[in-house]
């Protein structure tokens, strides 16, 4: 018989960040996990980043991320600085 495993350090719970996944106890979204990674840091250099996680979560954020791809790009997308807005922010 098999065993549904549910994810032990990411929930979604509506009242944090609109329901978006979050690292369990944190206000931490699996995306800014995932956006680090993206930008090359390591899971062990993502926790030297982010001191309030442990190495787990960040791992799992990730396994999150590989089976919810969609759902964390969108979220993502959503959280992206528009580009005329990041160029304007630096005119002195």
């Amino acid at each position: 018989m098999a065993t549904t495993i549910e994810y032990r350090y990411v929930v979604s719970d509506k009242k944090i960040l609109g329901g978006e996944p979050v690292i369990r106890g944190t206000r931490t979204p699996v995306r800014a996990i995932v956006e680090n990674w993206r930008l090359g840091l390591s899971p062990e250099e993502i926790v030297i980043h982010m001191p309030h996680l442990k190495l787990a979560q960040v791992f799992e954020a990730l396994s999150y991320y590989s089976d919810h791809q969609k759902e964390i790009n969108k979220y993502i997308e959503k959280n992206q600085v528009p580009e005329d807005k990041i160029h304007s922010a630096f005119i002195i």
